[in-house]
C-alpha cells in the first residue's frame, strides 16, 4: 500500500475513500489518522467540533478493518470516517447540543442513526457544533464559541447545523449528520458550498435526537456531493419501533444506473426528458439578492438544457410560513425544554435554595438567550388566553401551507427555489436581530410544515466568492427522485468540486461522479 498525503485523502468523497477501503488500497487507520490529525491542526479555527472521539475513532477503525479483511458484507461507507451534530446521543460520549444545560451530559444509549452508523462500519470522528439546542441560523448561539465558514473566517457557516457544514466544508470530515427543524441542514450546505438532503418526516428514526420541536425535527446528512449523502441516508433511514413519528417500513435505496434510476420516476437515465420542474415566482420577488437570484436561475436554465420542462408558478401563503412555524416550534419548544429542571439531570445551579428556586436559577443560568427568548414565546402561545388567537391559528396556516404544496406535486414533480436570500454574512451581523434572522428562513420553513424532502446543492458563487446554494423539494418519500436529478445536475456542473483555500483549477480535476460530463458549468 502505497503512501499517500493527508491531502489526497481529504480531496476524496465519502464513498471514493469506502471504495479504497474496501479494494484494501487505504487502511480504516490510514483514513481516520488523516481526518484527526486535521482536526489537530486546523480544527481550532473554525471551531467546527465539540468533542473530538480520536481514541474512540481509532478503536471502531481497528475492528472495522478486521470485517474489511474478513470480507464481511458491509456498507459502502464501512470504514469511512463521520462527524456526527451534537444533539445526537451517543453512548458514553458527552452530548451537549451546545448548552451549558448538557455540559457534562453522558448518554446511556446511542441514536437509532448512531446504531445504524456502527453497523455499517462507519468511524465517527467527533461531535460537531451548532447552536444551542438547534434554535439559530448562524452557530453563534453555542456555549462553546462560534463556530466560523471556512470559505471566509468572518462569515458564518450557517446554522444551527453549522458545525457539521463547517467540519465538511474544511474537510475535517468527508460527510456528517445534522438535523433540520426549518432549514438547518440545508442553509449551511448552501454557506459552505455543499449537498445535504432533510428526508421527509418519518422516514429517519428520531430516537436519540435530543427534541427542539418534534412535529418538525428530521435528521438528514451532508457531505460533498449528492451520492455521498444518499448513500449515507440509506444507511439511516427506514423503520425504528421506537419512534412513534416513524412510518417508514424499509430505507431508502438510491442506484445509479440509469434503468434503476427511472423506475419509479420521471427521471430517466442521465437527461431529464419529461421532468416537469415548479419555479415559484413569488420567491424571486423580494428580498433576495441578486447574486443568489442570479444563480438559483442560471439553475434553472441548465435544467431546461438537460431536458427538463420549467415552468412559473404561484405558490400561495407562503408570507405565512414564517410567522407560522416560529410559532409552533417555539411552543414545542417550550413543552421539550421543560424537562431540564436542575432535578433529574442537567446543570444544577449552586445558588439554588428551595425546589422553585432551583427551577428559576438552574434555568436562568443553564440556558442562553435564544433559548430562553423561544421558550417564553412559545410559553405564551400555548397559554390559555392566546392558545386559540396564535397556535391554533398557525396549526391551521400549517394545513393550508401543506394544501399548497400538494396542489403544486398534482402538477410538478419537484419545485426548485433558492435556500437562503443571501449568501453567508457577516459573523456578528444578525445575531442582534432576531426577526431578520428569523426572515431568512422564509425559503426553508415551508418544507419542515409540510413534513417534505429537500436536497440542497451548490449552483454559484456570489461576487465575494461565497457559495450561493439552491434546493430541490419533492412530495413526501420522493427522495429517489430528487437525488436522482440532483445527481445529473451534479454531473453537469462543477460547483460542488470547489472548496475553500483551493489552488487554481484544482475544481476541475474529476472525481468519480463528475467524469466524463458534458458543459461543465461553475468555472
Amino acid at each position: 500500500m502505497r503512501e499517500r498525503t493527508a491531502t489526497e485523502i481529504r480531496d476524496m468523497t465519502a464513498l471514493e475513500i469506502g471504495e479504497k477501503i474496501k479494494n484494501r488500497k487505504l487502511s480504516c487507520r490510514e483514513a481516520a489518522e488523516n481526518y484527526l490529525d486535521a482536526i489537530r491542526a486546523e480544527g481550532k479555527v473554525i471551531n467546527a467540533y465539540i468533542t473530538v472521539m480520536e481514541e474512540e475513532a481509532l478503536k471502531q477503525a481497528d475492528a472495522i478493518q478486521k470485517k474489511v479483511d474478513r470480507g464481511d458484507m458491509l456498507s459502502p461507507l464501512a470504514g469511512v470516517p463521520v462527524a456526527v451534530k451534537d444533539n445526537i446521543c451517543t453512548k458514553g460520549i458527552k452530548t451537549t447540543a451546545a448548552s451549558k444545560m448538557l455540559r457534562n451530559f453522558i448518554p446511556p444509549y446511542d441514536a437509532t442513526v448512531i446504531e445504524r452508523l456502527q453497523k455499517a462500519g462507519a468511524v465517527i470522528l467527533g461531535k460537531t457544533n451548532l447552536d444551542e439546542f438547534a434554535m439559530g441560523g448562524s452557530t453563534e448561539t453555542s456555549y462553546y464559541g462560534i463556530t466560523r465558514n471556512p470559505w471566509n473566517p468572518d462569515k458564518v457557516p450557517g446554522g444551527s447545523s453549522g458545525g457539521s457544514a463547517a467540519a465538511t466544508a474544511a474537510r475535517l470530515a468527508p460527510y456528517a449528520l445534522g438535523s433540520d427543524t426549518g432549514g438547518s441542514i440545508r442553509q449551511p450546505c448552501a454557506f459552505c458550498n455543499l449537498t445535504g438532503i432533510k428526508p421527509t418526516y418519518g422516514s429517519v428514526s428520531r430516537y436519540g435526537l435530543m427534541a427542539y420541536a418534534s412535529s418538525l425535527d428530521q435528521i438528514g446528512t451532508m457531505g460533498k456531493n449528492v451520492r455521498d449523502c444518499a448513500a449515507a441516508l440509506a444507511v439511516i433511514s427506514g423503520s425504528d419501533p421506537r419512534d412513534s413519528t416513524s412510518v417508514m417500513k424499509k430505507p431508502f435505496h438510491f442506484a445509479w444506473s440509469a434503468g434503476e434510476a427511472g423506475k419509479n420516476s420521471a427521471v430517466t437515465g442521465k437527461e431529464l426528458a419529461g421532468l416537469k420542474i415548479g419555479l415559484p415566482k413569488n420567491y424571486f420577488e423580494i428580498g433576495i439578492s441578486d447574486e443568489v437570484k442570479h444563480a438559483v436561475l442560471g439553475a434553472a436554465e441548465i435544467y431546461q438544457k438537460l431536458g427538463a420542462a420549467v415552468e412559473e408558478f404561484q405558490i400561495p401563503t407562503i408570507e405565512y410560513a414564517v410567522p407560522a412555524y416560529y410559532i409552533i416550534a417555539c411552543a414545542e419548544a417550550s413543552s421539550n425544554l421543560s424537562r431540564y429542571d436542575g432535578i433529574k439531570y442537567g446543570y444544577r445551579s449552586k445558588n439554588a435554595g428551595d425546589l422553585p428556586d432551583t427551577f428559576y436559577k438552574s434555568r436562568s443560568e443553564g440556558f442562553g438567550k435564544e433559548v430562553k427568548r423561544r421558550i417564553m414565546l412559545g410559553s405564551f402561545v400555548l397559554s390559555s388566553g392566546y392558545f386559540d388567537a396564535y397556535y391554533k391559528k398557525a396549526l391551521q396556516v400549517r394545513g393550508l401551507i401543506k394544501h399548497s404544496f400538494d396542489r403544486a406535486f398534482n402538477k410538478y414533480d419537484m419545485i426548485l427555489s433558492p435556500v437562503s436570500p443571501t449568501a453567508a454574512y457577516r459573523i456578528g451581523e444578525q445575531i442582534e436581530d432576531p426577526l431578520a434572522m428569523y426572515l431568512a428562513d422564509i425559503y426553508t420553513v415551508s418544507v419542515n410544515l409540510s413534513g417534505l424532502p429537500a436536497v440542497a446543492l451548490p449552483c454559484g458563487f456570489g461576487k465575494d466568492g461565497m457559495p450561493v446554494g439552491m434546493q430541490l423539494i419533492g412530495r413526501a418519500f420522493s427522495e429517489e427522485v430528487l437525488v436522482a436529478a440532483a445527481d445529473c445536475y451534479q454531473n453537469h456542473t462543477e460547483y460542488h468540486t470547489r472548496y475553500p483555500g483551493q489552488t487554481e483549477g484544482a475544481e476541475k480535476k474529476p472525481t468519480k461522479n463528475n467524469r466524463d460530463r458534458k458543459g461543465g458549468q461553475g468555472k
